[in-house]
């Protein structure tokens, strides 16, 4: 019967265990000194190596002539605890039997002595699995066993382990295990198995198998179909894109480029490539490129890409767009596990990673900021056109070359902007300044509110015609003769004037000016600098009153007029009076209300 890799090849005394010299040498000098603790607990992540450590252990406490510390697994006790004909030696899985019911036989079973070995062990794998009470059940033997019974605890949650049992036994913490150790005894194993597993495709099942022994013999096991394992049947035995199909997808995505990076995705579905593999993939690649960017000879990278490639992904990467990728592939991934369609997850991330504005995350908003912070500098400025008018232009100074870090020649100051261009400035000396400029979008193409006024054409000067004889009643007064000024306007009817102007610049509100254009309830007439406003009725009145219509009334109309105002709104009617039965018709205008 064909036994899997990481069974047959299983260590059978402590100097075979990879990776874990701290524990291994320590259990060692406990054997030889027989300085033997009663419990023991081993703590690490899957595939460590802690019940392979817990098995060896058993063995070289009840060998009959171990060596160095190790079993030598040719004594009659050596071979029957590990083919487990010896029932003194039990291996339980807490999982399985996390009762109280459970502990209470162990534990009346444990206080005989062993028949054929020196040592009672006991090996209780996932024991955090037990429940409160199991717990309880195995304090006391665990804290005062018989002198011929040993526990070994192995878990992958300590913080599920009770403090009381904690502190009645030694601890051992098992490390992951580096890539390098996992290539280097995948080697091994595949020479012995008489495979050729090239160092290109042993790296990458070391990287797969992420500190875990076990897994990393796992995928060689599955990867042996062939006496040849090279990078490419690792790959599409796995379903794992391509380090090179991979760059290209991420380079696509740096340079906002979403046709081709949906070609490059598609190409990878239909070759039958795993799209949450994928997903892990890219951020791993994300992780390894901010880290890079933070510190170049950084020893966390992962080692699954080349440096230099990672170099020109970090200078088109800002870290908070790195931090954006992570944001949007962690959603991803999670959406995979709710269920869905793994491919138009995959390609909603990567249509976001390319353009940020679609995304609606904080990370992708600061990705957006900094994007503009770090491009250029922009602001509002106003040009002097003659006769007392302005021009009034939104501008940009064009980034040095040091600060551009997205591949963009010029950022706009504004989405929506409707002309963008570059122009040098003469400073002297042959010298010139380069600065980026946006001309304002015009009325129709603003959706923001329009704080900026729109571009106006200056009409060309026309030629005064000559002096003629004018008749007395259209003579135009000079100068001299004109009226003095006054607070109040030419215009202050509904009919134009500075109130349609109010309005003009309120249409940005729509609940405002739903309000207030109605002219045949409202007029509008300015007195000092007092804004008197008549109403026909109390309730628009009211309206106009509430902090919602009179702080935008009041900000445009200081605009039009070009002075702090005071507003007072006057309700009138053709009595004088509202009378009673009018307030009640009002009243009833604002919902099914009748009255007799």
């Amino acid at each position: 019967m064909y036994q899997a890799l990481y069974r047959k090849y299983r260590p059978r005394c402590f100097s075979d265990v990879t990776g874990q010299e701290h524990v291994t040498e320590t259990l060692r000098r406990q054997i030889v000194s027989g300085r033997l603790s009663h419990a023991y607990l081993f703590v690490g992540t899957r595939g460590t190596g802690k019940t392979t450590c817990a098995k060896i252990l058993s063995r070289a406490v009840n060998c009959k002539s171990p060596v160095d510390g190790d079993p030598c697994n040719v004594c009659t006790s050596c071979v029957g605890i590990e083919n487990g004909s010896i029932l003194d030696v039990l291996e339980l899985d807490a999982a399985s039997n996390n009762g109280v019911d459970n502990v209470r036989a162990l534990r009346e079973e444990a206080v005989y002595t062993p028949a054929s070995v020196l040592k009672r062990v006991y090996i209780v794998d996932e024991v955090h699995m037990l429940s409160t009470a199991a717990f309880n059940a195995l304090l006391k033997i665990l804290e005062e066993p018989p002198e011929h019974l040993i526990f070994i605890l192995a878990t992958t949650e300590l913080h599920k382990v009770p403090a009381t049992i904690l502190s009645r036994c030694q601890r051992f913490s098992f490390k992951r295990l580096s890539p390098a150790a996992i290539a280097a005894r995948l080697g091994i194993v595949a020479e012995k198995e008489g495979l050729t597993l090239t160092a290109e495709a042993a790296e990458k099942l070391a990287a797969l198998a992420d500190g875990s022994m076990r897994d990393g013999l796992s995928l060689l096991d599955q990867c042996a179909s062939d006496t040849v394992v090279d990078i490419t049947r690792v790959l599409d035995t796995v379903g794992l894109a391509g380090e090179q199909e991979l760059l290209r997808l991420a380079l696509a995505a740096a340079d906002r480029n979403t046709v081709a990076a949906l070609d490059v995705l598609d190409g990878l579905y239909n070759d039958g490539r795993d799209m949450a593999s994928l997903l892990n993939e890219m951020a791993t690649l994300t992780r390894d490129v901010l880290v890079f960017k933070l510190s170049p000879d950084s020893p966390l990278l992962s080692g699954s890409f080349n440096r230099t490639e990672l170099a020109g992904l970090a200078k088109k990467l800002t870290p908070e767009r790195l931090f954006s990728y992570l944001e949007l592939v962690r959603e991803a991934v999670f959406s995979l596990s709710r269920g869905g369609s793994a491919r138009l997850a995959a390609e909603m991330c990567l249509i976001r990673m390319c353009d940020e504005r679609l995304s609606g995350d904080i990370a992708a908003l600061i990705s957006r900021i900094t994007r503009l912070e770090g491009s250029a500098e922009f602001g509002i400025r106003n040009s002097e056109l003659g006769d007392g008018e302005t021009k009034t232009e939104a501008w940009i100074a064009a980034p040095p070359e040091a600060a551009r870090n997205d591949g963009d020649l010029v950022q706009p100051a504004a989405e929506g902007s409707s002309e963008v261009g570059v122009r040098d400035s003469e400073m002297g000396d042959g010298e010139t300044e380069t600065e980026a400029w946006i001309a304002t979008p015009p009325e129709a193409a603003r959706n923001d509110g329009g704080l900026v006024p729109p571009e106006t054409e200056v009409p060309p000067e026309t030629e005064v015609p000559p002096e003629t004889d004018v008749p007395p009643e259209a003579e135009v007064p000079t100068e001299a003769e004109a009226p003095p000024e006054t607070d109040v306007l030419p215009e202050t009817s509904e009919s134009g004037g500075f109130w349609q102007d109010i309005l003009v610049l309120l249409k940005s509100e729509p609940a405002v000016y739903a309000v207030l254009s109605d002219s045949s309830k409202i007029s509008a007439e300015l007195k000092d600098s007092m804004l008197i406003i008549s109403v026909g009725d109390i309730f628009t009145a009211g309206s106009i009153n509430s902090n919602m219509i009179a702080g935008p009334l009041k900000e445009a109309a200081e605009k039009v007029i070009g002075r702090e105002v005071v507003i007072r709104v006057e309700t009138v009617s053709s009595n004088e009076e509202v009378s009673r039965t009018g307030k009640l018709d009002d009243l009833a205008r604002f919902g099914n209300i009748k009255f007799e």
